[in-house]
């Protein structure tokens, strides 16, 4: 596949996704601002600005010690922040409120995409993790405006995929690209074999160990409240199909686990339908949003509520790491790890394939194949209280020990942005 190809095709897709912001996101608040910036209309910005790209909250969440980095040293400069995601939004406007601009990231078509750049005017453009767009890379290319891939990561999954359908299109796409600082070396690795210049590679390490989230401690205390003196363990991040395993496993255990199931799910737009598949298997169930205290019939609790996953953690005594059991590749596990928890995932782990190899190396983690092993590995670990404090306390010593990775990659940025 040439450039030429891929844009004929993308037309099709952004009628598509058009039609898909219409009908599944319009009950949004910025449903109207998504699509409007997705087709390049934006508000004009001033001055030096730096944009960043995140595509979600996860992105985002990775990028903040990064961002934080870049006020302080580029204090006189503005920060364009764009996401794909309405939640990914959201997160931004909480966490930053009028300090960045915050707009959606724009459809990869030429036209669209010269209107956009044309009104913010950015000095660079940074990338987060696995954001390659063949016409974007053209266009900033052209314009000579640096573009830099941070926190980059290559699955396998992903190595395979773009060598079977696109390899010619990736391989002059990435070499457009002015830096690749990778997360590690197998995706250094991968990218070279895609066919990026050796030069351009440099592996610096994942900005998630960097993360100093904390607690917030209103929120645990709230939560603190609501569970009590019993035990928890967290299903955070689940993702579709997930629950329902979860949830058949532990009607097979559910006289050897004396503890609250507190399920998160990933995307808001599910909780009331988990809430309802538990209810359905005539569980106990109640709502973190409804404040009610768990008492002690209460056997799950659905965590729906935004952004207060760190005090999710802080009150559990398990966390297992959603999105491992359906092929999703796994969420982000180093949140528990900084949190000092004792950490289960499934097999499905390729988004985190060498954070997942690290904890279990390091004896900070447990790999199950399904949910009957999940939940017999959290009965275990329920009634071993050494156990389960040893695998907490490796877990926060490997992420203390793999920070750095802002130090380095802004050693590498700052000759790229112009003061």
């Amino acid at each position: 596949m040439n450039r030429f190809i891929y844009t004929l095709l993308l037309y099709v897709s952004i009628e598509i996704a058009v039609l898909k912001i219409i009908t599944k996101e319009r009950k949004k608040s910025l449903w109207k601002t998504k699509l409007k910036n997705q087709l390049g209309f934006v508000t004009k910005t001033t001055g030096k600005v730096i944009w960043i790209h995140c595509v979600s909250v996860g992105e985002f969440n990775a990028a903040r010690p990064l961002i934080d980095q870049l006020f302080k040293d580029f204090s006189d400069h503005k920060l364009v922040i764009t996401t794909t995601t309405i939640t990914g939004a959201e997160a931004v406007k909480r966490y930053y409120q009028e300090r960045v601009t915050h707009h959606f990231f724009p459809f990869d078509e030429p036209l669209i995409l010269e209107s956009f750049i044309k009104k913010i005017n950015p000095l660079a453009c940074i990338l987060l993790e696995t954001e390659i767009w063949p016409n974007l890379a053209h266009k900033l290319n052209k314009k000579r405006i640096p573009i830099l891939l941070v926190n980059a990561r290559l699955s396998e999954r992903s190595f395979k995929k773009y060598q079977k359908f696109s390899s010619n299109l990736i391989r002059k796409t990435i070499n457009k690209l002015t830096l690749i600082a990778t997360q590690n070396n197998q995706s250094s690795e991968r990218f070279l074999l895609l066919g990026a210049q050796q030069d351009k590679v440099i592996t610096t390490g994942n900005l998630k160990f960097d993360s100093n989230e904390l607690s917030s401690s209103e929120i645990t205390k709230s939560l603190q409240n609501i569970v009590g003196e019993r035990k928890v363990v967290v299903f955070a991040s689940t993702r579709d199909g997930e629950e329902k395993q979860i949830i058949q496993s532990y009607l097979k255990l559910k006289h050897k686990l004396q503890a609250i199931m507190l399920i998160i799910p990933r995307h808001p737009e599910r909780f009331d339908k988990v809430f309802n598949l538990v209810n359905d298997n005539k569980l106990n169930v109640k709502r973190r949003s409804d404040e009610l205290k768990c008492d002690d019939m209460t056997e799950f609790l659905i965590g729906d509520s935004m952004g207060e996953m760190m005090s999710y953690y802080s009150i559990c005594d398990i966390a297992f790491i959603g999105g491992s059991l359906s092929n999703t590749g796994g969420q982000n596990m180093l949140e528990a790890a900084a949190s000092s928890k004792p950490i289960v995932y499934g097999p499905s782990v390729f988004n985190f394939e060498e954070v997942s190899k690290m904890l279990l190396e390091s004896n900070s983690a447990l790999q199950v194949n399904n949910a009957d092993e999940l939940l017999q590995s959290v009965s275990d670990l329920l009634s071993d209280d050494e156990k389960r404090e040893k695998l907490g306390l490796n877990a926060k010593a490997c992420f203390e020990s793999h920070r750095g990775a802002v130090t380095r990659l802004m050693n590498l940025i700052k000759p790229y942005i112009k003061t």
